[in-house]
């Protein structure tokens, strides 16, 4: 990142860019309707802002949602949010790609769940032709993840940033939100899960647990998506002491993993990112869906169901709803599972009866 970053990022066609980005698919949405209605005034005021460092997050609208499980997520004014693309698509984007492991698979251009789903099964398979079967998983996964990310620590982590005022505007938007503060140490925790920042802030947060991984302890085979990571090797002896190590480092970022971060031998398969991969005698990798994932596609599919027969979605829009879902699921061994249950799907409307 050079020093003049931030200057540069200060531009009308760049922000114009950014508001193009943050309303795509949202046209119909009243804080998007209400922006346009002054959108020449708005971006040059978000310009003005910025040149004069006034500019200040709006606040955060919370909601929860349930699916696939219960979490409240904060989410920014639609202003706030063209600030947001603008600042990660032309500053953090290219600063954090060039710092991030290959592995580390969540929320980059090219990557993304089925980039982490394959790069898993592919690392089974290498580890299939040294060792057969024989062999263990460590899975980590972090507790209460944007929760808990202290707010102290990410800023030492950002200090090398060059460009002292892209710095100040990181540092504010940070201190916008706080899910914890410590009443004896002031100290504050959490970022919102709705934030753009956030999703960059979360990536780079556990970089140093990623070196760790690859580059000291010498872990080949390690993938890392979000707050969730599989490391395959084939001694228990030593992902124990691997374990070990990511355990002293992580009390440095003053946080910890969770209940479900253990070991156990490649045979008995591994939940990640909604499928169950297992390694068979000949080397295949199976993916299953999850049953718990199997259960949510029903419940969804009787949603459709509903909401086509009180006229609350049309045809078009939950074709495109399973199509979307179709082609996650073709990532996996689901051919039956999918005819099955795609069986048994059929809209029909209140007034068709």
């Amino acid at each position: 990142m050079e020093k003049d970053a931030f200057n540069a990022m200060v531009d009308f066609e760049k922000m114009y860019d950014a508001y193009r980005r943050a309303a795509a698919g949202k046209r119909n949405n009243h804080d998007v309707i209400e922006f346009e209605l002054n959108l020449s005034k708005n971006l040059w005021d978000f310009l003005r802002q910025m040149e004069d460092k006034t500019y200040r997050v709006d606040g955060y609208h919370k909601f929860m949602i349930y699916d696939p499980k219960e979490r409240e997520i904060q989410a920014l004014s639609f202003r706030d949010r063209v600030v947001q693309h603008c600042l990660c698509d032309n500053i953090l984007k290219p600063y954090f790609e060039k710092r991030l492991i290959y592995d580390n698979a969540a929320c980059r251009e090219g990557k993304g769940t089925h980039f982490a789903m394959d790069r898993l099964a592919g690392f089974l398979r290498e580890h299939y032709k040294r060792h057969g079967t024989e062999g263990y998983i460590l899975k980590y996964d972090i507790r209460h993840y944007f929760d808990s990310i202290d707010h102290e620590v990410l800023k030492k982590r950002l200090w090398n940033i060059p460009d002292r005022n892209v710095l100040g505007l990181l540092f504010h938007i940070i201190n916008s939100y706080a899910k914890e503060k410590d009443s004896v140490t002031g100290r504050e925790t959490g970022l919102p899960m709705g934030n753009q920042t956030s999703q960059w802030f979360a990536l780079y947060y556990l970089d140093p647990l990623d070196r760790l991984i690859k580059e000291k302890m010498r872990i080949k085979h390690y993938i890392r998506y979000m707050d969730d990571g599989i490391l395959v090797h084939e001694s228990k002896e030593y992902l124990n002491e691997v374990l070990i190590e990511m355990r002293k480092l992580l009390e440095t970022l003053r946080i910890e993993f969770n209940q479900k971060t253990q070991i156990f031998p490649i045979s008995e398969g591994v939940d990640f990112l909604g499928f169950r991969f297992y390694l068979t005698d000949t080397g295949k990798v199976i993916k299953r869906l999850r049953t718990s994932n199997k259960r949510r596609w029903k419940r969804r599919l009787k949603k459709f169901r509903e909401e086509y027969r009180n006229g609350e979605k049309t045809f078009a829009e939950i074709k495109r709803s399973v199509a979307s879902y179709h082609g996650h699921l073709s990532h996996g061994h689901t051919y039956k599972l999918n005819k099955k249950v795609m069986s048994g799907f059929v809209l029909t409307k209140e007034r068709d009866k």
